[in-house]
């Protein structure tokens, strides 16, 4: 009974395992025994990857940045340039920093959703006193980059918030010293000088700062916020500047006319005294010119004009000036009419 039992798990045994064997070949399989030899390097190598994985050792630096390397918690002097740069997991570590321009607005009526970004930083308009102690508000933009060259010193001097240390309190103090030489009322006259006063303080004080942390690229002062008691009074002198230029340019305008007037009344008495001169002088040069050999030619002339008429009208009667000058006139008898014969100088 025994072995019948045998032959059959025998014989089922050798079915199932033919059975597999049409099915196609199968996966094969790994003892893994933690004792084995061959299973403790995949164990290393596995535990390698791993490591490397997760404490990567290499760092990439792109373009506009540079790398602050860390040793045991100790900056080096030097910072690493773009490009890949492999480091001591656990023991080294590098910090990137950015070298492109960044900027800092200073303003309380820009729009911080639509403006602030990679590398823009916004913060309060700056308020300070002017000369006589009434508050004023300033817009600026400073534009400035991290000195790439020294950027291991500085971060390792002032930190990561290098610029909250340097270029913020500076920018306020020069703007605090300077708009406090003047009198509100006058910031707008002046804003051109004020805006070059402004750049200047700002670029001397971050140039004096040791190693040269930062270059400035821009400040630029875009508006002058006034207290509108000030607005008011400026706009009241506006108002009444105007008024005065107007009043000036009236008073120009009634001079003009009264010398154009002036001068048309003197060329009129002008041409009247050159006229009257001139017929002086043309008298003057008849009178010299009434010889006695003349008038008496001038008669001669007269005396044949009548002999002329006389023809014509033998009844007519002559009456001859004293001395024989002429003119002379003749009476016609018959027609009652006196008629001038001649006269001198017509």
């Amino acid at each position: 009974m025994a072995s019948d039992m045998n032959d059959y798990f025998q014989k089922k045994k050798s079915e199932n395992q033919r059975n597999n064997d049409s099915q196609g070949p199968k996966m094969p399989k790994f003892d893994f025994n933690m004792n084995s030899q061959k299973a403790g390097i995949y164990w290393i190598i596995g535990g390698v990857l791993l490591l490397l994985m997760l404490a990567k050792p290499f760092v990439i630096i792109t373009e506009g940045e540079r790398g602050i390397l860390s040793t045991n918690g100790k900056y080096e002097d030097r910072a690493l340039m773009p490009g890949l740069h492999f480091l001591i997991p656990v023991i080294q570590k590098v910090y990137l920093v950015d070298t492109k321009v960044r900027i800092i607005n200073y303003a309380d009526k820009i729009d911080r959703a639509s403006t602030a970004g990679d590398g823009i930083l916004l913060k309060p308009a700056i308020t300070v006193l002017d000369k006589r102690g009434l508050p004023v508000s300033i817009d600026i933009t400073v534009q400035y980059r991290l000195n790439a060259e020294l950027a291991a010193q500085t971060i390792s001097n002032w930190g990561f918030s290098w610029e909250d240390k340097i270029i913020d309190p500076v920018a306020r103090d020069i703007v605090r010293n300077v708009i406090g030489q003047y009198d509100a009322e006058t910031l707008p006259i002046m804003r051109n000088t004020i805006a070059q006063q402004i750049e200047t303080g700002i670029r001397t004080n971050i140039n004096r700062q040791k190693n040269g942390p930062a270059n400035l690229e821009s400040i630029q002062l875009r508006e002058i916020g006034l207290p509108q008691k000030v607005k008011d009074q400026i706009e009241r002198v506006q108002v009444a500047k105007q008024e005065v230029e107007k009043a000036q340019q009236d008073v120009e305008r009634a001079k003009q006319e009264a010398f154009k007037k002036e001068t048309e009344a003197q060329g009129t008495a002008n041409a009247v005294t050159i006229e009257a001169i001139a017929q002086a002088k043309a008298n003057h040069l008849v009178a010299q010119s009434l010889t006695p050999g003349l008038l008496k030619l001038e008669q001669i002339k007269v005396q044949g004009k009548f002999n002329e008429a006389l023809k014509e009208n033998k009844d007519a009667k002559i009456f001859l000036t004293p001395g024989g000058s002429t003119p002379n006139i003749w009476l016609d008898t018959k027609s009652g009419d006196s008629q001038k014969i001649s006269s001198i100088g017509k």
